[in-house]
C-alpha cells in the first residue's frame, strides 16, 4: 500500500510485559505535516493580520496581494465576513494553526495521544476546513475577490483535516468498513487532490473571462 504519509505507530502497542496503552502516536511524516501545513497557515494568518491593522490605521492602504480586481485581499479584508465573530479571522488563525504547529512538533518528540484527544484533533481541523470552505463561497460568489494568502490557508486546513482523518481511522479511532478503511489507506491523496482541484476549477470558472481576457 502507498501509506507512506500516514504510516504511524500502531495504537495499542504492548509494553511492560503485555501491559497495553491507551494511547495513539504518530510518524514522522504526520508529524512533518501538521508542521508543515500548521506553519503555512500561520504565515497567511499574520501576514493578513498585520495587513488588516494596517488598513484600520490607514483605509487607503492596499495589501501587497491585491494585484488586479479579482485577486484583491483588500476588498477582503474589509467585508463583513472577514470578521465573523466580532475580530478579524486571522487571528483566530493564529492561535489555531500554531496549536498545530505545538502538536506536529510533540509528535517528533514522541508523543502519543488519547482517543479523545485525536478526535478533538480531527473535529477541530473539519471545523476549520468547513469554515474556509464557507469563507472560500462567500469570496467567489458574494465578496467577488480572491485573497491569495486565504487560499493558502485554505489549502493548509484541507490537507491537515485530510490526513488527520486518515490517522484516525488506520487506528480504528473512526470506524468505518473496511473496505473503504483499505481504500482511504491506499488512496489516501485522492481526496485532498480531489478537493482542492474542485476549488480550482471553481476559481477558474468562476472568473474565466477575467483570466481569458
Amino acid at each position: 500500500m502507498t501509506t507512506a504519509a500516514v504510516d504511524d505507530v500502531d495504537s495499542g502497542e504492548r509494553v511492560d510485559g503485555g501491559t497495553r496503552r491507551d494511547t495513539v502516536g504518530g510518524s514522522r511524516s504526520l508529524a512533518w505535516l501538521l508542521i508543515i501545513t500548521g506553519a503555512a497557515g500561520l504565515l497567511a494568518a499574520w501576514i493578513i493580520t498585520l495587513d488588516k491593522f494596517k488598513l484600520l490605521k490607514d483605509p487607503n492602504f492596499t495589501p501587497g496581494c491585491s494585484l488586479n480586481p479579482v485577486v484583491s485581499c483588500g476588498n477582503i479584508m474589509k467585508s463583513d465576513q472577514a470578521s465573523v465573530f466580532g475580530f478579524p479571522n486571522p487571528m483566530l488563525g493564529l492561535v489555531t494553526y500554531a496549536m498545530v504547529i505545538a502538536i506536529g512538533v510533540a509528535l517528533l518528540a514522541g508523543a502519543r495521544y488519547k482517543r479523545w484527544y485525536w478526535l478533538g484533533l480531527n473535529l477541530g481541523t473539519a471545523l476549520g476546513a468547513g469554515f474556509c470552505m464557507w469563507l472560500m463561497y462567500q469570496s467567489l460568489y458574494n465578496i467577488n475577490s480572491l485573497c491569495l494568502w486565504c487560499s493558502l490557508a485554505w489549502v493548509a486546513t484541507i490537507v491537515m483535516f485530510c490526513y488527520v482523518t486518515v490517522h484516525n481511522v488506520r487506528h480504528r479511532i473512526i470506524k468505518v468498513p473496511e473496505g473503504l478503511r483499505g481504500a482511504l489507506l491506499e488512496f489516501h491523496w485522492v481526496p485532498p487532490v480531489l478537493w482542492i482541484g474542485i476549488i480550482g476549477m471553481l476559481v477558474l470558472t468562476r472568473w474565466w473571462d477575467f483570466w481569458t481576457s
